[in-house]
């Protein structure tokens, strides 16, 4: 990492204000004035001044650069990986064929496309992409199960986002998570992903009777991400790795082919909630938004460490005086609750949340968001319309290693980087430990209330906290998140309180 702990504090930044300040355009120097590119790229960051709720314009206000290219090509590859997900989950439990499937996230990913240049692209620069809520899809079955609508579902967390956005919670939980708390976070997702991606390429290989593919690549993407970081060209690891992995595996033998043709999804919202068409399902009633209320309550309580985590690897990653580019966490959580909002009513199977495989990778190239944006957009369009590109994007050898070095083996560094000072892995090992109980949102609501307390952690930062920094808004953040858990069942070992969710 390029910047000391110092520029990785857990806090909401505010822009540095100062109205004599020069124009971007004014400030802009060419390639050639720099002795490296990475000075470039970091003096671009530096002079940038987002404009909120206003316009933001490519070449007036931002540049695109090639390193732009790279956090959206892994964005659209983790967009049609996670959609699909989701849309094969609720699939299965609602008997729905595939056909449903590649028809939807073809959908989502227009519907995306659409807010991404609305508020990433141009309004708000600032607030990361909407992404997709990856935790929220082993719940799928148990909502389904228990007679929950995913309209109700997506509005739900449409509304409770908005208020949590308004009131700016997301950004007052952010400052009272340490950097202990949020580095065991960041190690914890960073280590189960990378196992379970590894994991799935070794059962894709032993299900064609190839077991020796999945050794072969991993061990070449190993070798290519340590030559890339020696030579500080760690940017060009997912297309690079997508590349090696890809061809490895088709030259070993592997079968590959392109069956999604070109062509359009079904536009028309009453489609996708008709009785007899698209989910098959019809309109939602109030008892549908009553068996989703805790659910939604729980995915909303689960966006701050998803974000908290995205915005502190931004920190760690970017140079000094470049605050007013970070991802603001507060603006993020409303352009998530609008896109889920509008995509719930016009259809869309996706759950929102932070768009980690663009906001990590990003990061890493020392790109701001917007110019990355427009670019994640155009390829999703592409994508959607052209349709061969997502047989590729979701082929295991190019999916797992997108996966790893885009996503989880930065993670894995950046928890790395912020305990490595002071008494933050007593914290850090609270959080992998409680985490593993039940899960990161758990074991983050958990530590940051013992963290707080001064019961593990920094003792020094406890006692300069306020009485309502140091446990009641920890308190009640743990009280509600883990009687939520309970009321659903997700406390392991223990039967869900409401008898419909057991």
């Amino acid at each position: 990492m390029s910047t000391t702990l110092e520029s990785a504090d857990i806090r909401t930044d505010t822009p540095q204000a100062n109205e004599d300040e020069l124009t971007y355009e004014q400030q802009h120097k060419p390639r050639s004035e720099f002795d490296s590119r990475e000075q470039y790229l970091e003096h671009e960051l530096q002079i940038m001044a987002p404009k909120r709720w206003r316009p933001n314009l490519p070449f007036k206000d931002y540049r695109f650069e090639v390193e732009d290219t790279i956090p959206a090509m892994a964005a659209t590859i983790g967009k049609v990986v996670m959609v699909g997900a989701i849309a094969a989950t609720f699939a299965g439990s609602l008997g729905l064929n595939e056909g449903f499937i590649l028809e939807n996230v073809r959908y989502e990913l227009l519907i995306a496309s659409v807010f991404i240049i609305l508020f990433s692209g141009f309004l708000l620069p600032t607030a990361n992409l909407a992404g997709t809520h990856g935790p929220l899809i082993p719940l799928i079955p148990i909502v389904v199960a228990a007679g929950g609508h995913p309209m109700a579902f997506g509005l739900l967390i449409g509304a409770f986002g908005i208020l949590l956005a308004i009131s700016k919670g997301g950004s007052m939980l952010a400052n009272l998570t340490s950097k202990g708390v949020c580095g065991g976070l960041l190690l914890y997702l960073g280590f189960v992903g990378t196992a379970s991606q590894v994991k799935k390429l070794f059962a894709w290989a032993e299900g064609i009777g190839m077991s020796h593919i999945a050794f072969v690549v991993i061990f070449c993407t190993i070798i290519l991400y340590a030559l890339l970081e020696h030579f500080r060209k760690r940017w060009l690891a997912v297309p690079l790795s997508c590349l090696l992995g890809g061809t490895l595996a088709f030259a070993m033998g592997a079968p590959f082919s392109f069956q999604t043709e070109p062509g359009l999804p079904n536009m028309n919202p009453m489609y996708w909630w008709g009785e007899d068409t698209g989910w098959m399902l019809g309109l939602p009633t109030i008892e549908h938004f009553m068996v989703v209320l805790p659910f939604a309550i729980l995915a909303v309580a689960m966006w701050s460490p998803d974000f908290l985590g995205h915005q502190v690897f931004q920190k760690i990653s970017y140079p000094e005086r470049t605050e007013k580019v970070h991802m603001n966490i507060d603006d993020t959580m409303t352009t998530a609750s609008i896109r889920q909002t509008f995509g719930s009513l016009l259809g869309g199977t996706n759950f929102t949340s932070s768009w980690g495989t663009y906001i990590v990778p990003a990061a890493i190239a020392k790109r701001p968001i917007p110019a990355g944006a427009l670019l994640t957009a155009l390829f999703c369009i592409i994508a959607a319309i052209w349709g061969y590109p997502m047989d590729l994007a979701i082929w295991q050898p190019v999916l797992c290693v997108a996966l790893i070095v885009g996503v989880f083996v930065p993670l894995l560094e950046a928890g790395m980087e912020m305990t490595r000072e002071g008494k933050t892995t007593q914290s850090a090992a609270i959080v992998v430990f409680s985490s593993a109980l039940v899960n990161p949102a758990f074991g983050w609501a958990l530590t940051m209330l013992l963290d707080n307390l001064g019961l593990v952690g920094c003792k020094e930062r406890s006692s300069e906290l306020s009485k309502m920094s140091r446990w009641v808004l920890p308190g009640i953040m743990f009280i509600v998140l883990s009687g939520v858990m309970a009321l659903v069942g997700l406390l392991p070992g223990i039967p869900a309180i409401i008898p419909s969710f057991r």
